[in-house]
């Protein structure tokens, strides 16, 4: 079933064609990804579906009683407000009816009113009416749907009653979207949602997102998210809006396929053209005059077919001037971080001793605030260790991208820019600034005017011209469109100096790490493989000392239940005891190779349902085997 219907919509901001011709249909629970280049319309079409702009031309139907939900890139918050009041801000409709209510009820008791047949019955039809919506809203629970709200989202009491704009970005976006849970929106629009967020929050907004019972349509530049999130993707590229089936993975897949059949078609049409339009030059005017002209009225009417579109595409190689010793980095008894005097708050990051060997790739991952980029800052020397050393191998020549761009002056051209940090000509830097996709008169634009996407290309622009050995790199995709990260992917892959990124894109970590420094209770330890391989045996752990914790608090129920079940055991064999523990046995390994299946896919919601499968039945194993011994001795 349908709930909303797109037809035809366009869109423009003055002169400029943002959409033209957009259509599709939005089912309920879809799960819809909305993918694109920057700057192609993908946040203005979301605007458009949440009615925050009007289009120029076409339709938006919504099914009746439809309500949306927005979640802006940028969470919107009152000042002052604490989270608790920002919560109940967003059902101020809810409060509209009850005062309403409360007037209406004063208007019934009015003598006039109630001598006035009509009005009076006009009053009560009011009443009933918003009474109905009121309940229906859970207008008499609305605060302990509040707390409710915030505490499933991990808000403490003590957040809670603090201003809403003091929170830091991932908690706004979590903030942001528990305002629309109240609203119980049908469709939940989300733009950007997972900027800002580490890899814990993004894991907890993909389970529940998988249980919403709504429909979702999201844009998002991280590719591990749409795979887990969306059924259906939505490419908005050159104005219009194509539909493809299945996740960004899969839409990669078809959009490839149809490219290339597309290409196919049209140099098969050019082919075409070139032979008749030959054949109509050499034969106008001879004895096959009258065939040539049947020709020419065929080419006249033939639809011709668009040149495939070719996507501008950063082109450009990181390459080492000179190799470093096969020791690239040591670290002894580090630790790192900013005393509570200088930060307001103590941030302490002990680095277990490693020696980081040339050509190693490491995936620095963690929670917002832990001490990453303290930590890469003191590697390069940067910040001082409050402990230990950070000892760099012989002829390291280190690169360094700051997530913040401060290796930029705002106030120089890119042109300047880039000659400032090489020997380029003017003819040479425009030709390089070309490489990643600055052309024209964008070469003399102060830094400071670009967009964040455009800051970071040229923040790797600079870093190439460096030819490090060894790239330490803070977040080098945020703000990168995903045509953009999967370049830089690719040209990372073929790197042979020493990485070390941070990254909270987990298909970026999964395509480059070799190994991941996993940044976990104030202390980073290292784990051989990318970050699939380090989520899956930390799942499996977790869920060992689950199971581990129910089978001893299992124990001691045992113990009280076993006059019980001897009473039971003494009206079988042991041989029927037996059959049943190879039963049971066999299940337990069954459930065992389906949770290092469910973790290999680093399925949560499945391994946690495992788990709970795999306690029962190990409960069930140690009592079959507690009735045997008492019935065999």
């Amino acid at each position: 079933m349908s709930i909303a219907v797109i037809t035809e919509l366009t869109k423009s901001y003055g002169a400029e064609l943002i959409l033209q011709g957009v259509s599709f249909r939005v089912d309920a629970r879809d799960r819809i990804g909305l993918v694109g280049p920057n700057g192609a319309g993908k946040s203005t079409l979301l605007n458009l579906l949440a009615g925050r702009l009007e289009p120029d031309g076409g339709e938006i139907a919504y099914a009746q009683g439809t309500i949306v939900g927005y979640l802006p890139q940028v969470a919107e918050f009152k000042p002052h407000h604490t989270l608790y009041e920002e919560m109940l801000a967003s059902l101020e409709h809810i409060h509209l009816w009850e005062r309403e209510m409360a007037d209406l009820v004063a208007s019934m008791s009015d003598p006039e009113v109630l001598a006035a047949g009509d009005r009076y019955n006009a009053i009560l039809e009011r009443y009933a009416d918003l009474q109905a919506r009121f309940e229906h809203a859970g207008g008499y629970t609305l605060e302990q749907r509040v707390q409710q709200v915030l505490d499933g989202l991990g808000f403490s009491r003590e957040q809670q009653s603090a201003p809403a704009e003091h929170l830091s970005g991932g908690q706004q976006t979590r903030a942001a979207l528990g305002k629309l849970l109240l609203q119980e929106p049908e469709l939940l629009l989300m733009d950007e949602p997972t900027n800002h967020l580490d890899l814990a929050a993004l894991e907890w907004l993909e389970g529940y997102l998988n249980a919403w019972q709504g429909a979702v349509i999201v844009v998002s530049h991280d590719r591990y998210f749409l795979d887990r999130v969306t059924e259906r993707t939505i490419e908005v590229d050159r104005h219009r809006a194509e539909v493809y089936p299945g996740n960004y993975t899969k839409f990669v897949q078809l959009r490839a396929e149809k490219l290339e059949r597309w290409a196919k078609d049209y140099e098969e049409q050019q082919e075409h053209i070139a032979r008749t339009e030959e054949f109509v030059r050499r034969y106008k005017a001879g004895q096959r005059s009258k065939e040539a002209r049947g020709r020419q009225k065929m080419l006249d009417k033939l639809e011709r077919i668009e040149r495939p579109p070719v996507a501008g595409k950063l082109k450009f190689h990181m390459g080492a001037q000179i190799e470093s010793g096969q020791i690239a980095l040591t670290t002894d008894k580090l630790v790192v971080g900013f005393p509570a005097s200088a930060r307001g708050a103590d941030v302490r990051v002990r680095v277990a001793d490693m020696q980081v060997e040339r050509g190693e790739r490491i995936g620095l991952i963690g929670p917002n605030g832990g001490g990453k980029t303290t930590l890469l800052r003191t590697l390069i020397g940067q910040i001082e260790p409050l402990e230990g050393r950070a000892i760099l191998g012989h002829n390291v020549q280190i690169g360094y991208y700051a997530q913040t761009h401060d290796t930029l002056n705002p106030r120089a051209t890119l042109l300047d820019e880039i000659r400032n940090a090489s020997h380029l000509s003017e003819e040479g830097a425009r030709s390089y600034l070309g490489r990643f996709l600055f052309s024209g008169d964008d070469v003399f634009k102060p830094v400071g005017a670009l967009s964040g996407g455009e800051r970071s290309r040229l923040a790797l622009a600079k870093l190439t011209l460096q030819g490090a050995n060894f790239l330490v790199l803070d977040e080098p995709t945020n703000h990168l469109d995903l045509p953009a990260r999967q370049v830089l992917e690719e040209v990372l892959a073929t790197y042979a100096g020493t990485l070390i990124f941070v990254s909270h894109d987990r298909y970026f970590v999964d395509a480059l790490a070799t190994t991941v420094w996993a940044l976990e209770h104030g202390a980073i330890t290292a784990n051989v493989g990318n970050y699939s391989a380090w989520r899956t045996r930390k799942l499996l752990a977790q869920n060992a000392a689950a199971i581990q914790a129910s089978r001893e608090s299992a124990s001691t129920r045992r113990v009280s239940q076993r006059g019980a079940e001897t009473t039971v055991a003494q009206g079988r064999t042991v041989d029927q005891l037996e059959t049943e523990i190879s039963a049971q046995e066999a299940t337990l390994a069954r459930l065992e190779q389906a949770l290092a299946e469910a973790s290999s896919a680093a399925d949560v919601t499945r391994i946690n349902e495992l788990a709970a499968e795999y306690e029962t039945a190990r409960e069930r194993l140690d009592s079959l085997y507690q009735q045997w011994q008492e019935l065999a001795s």
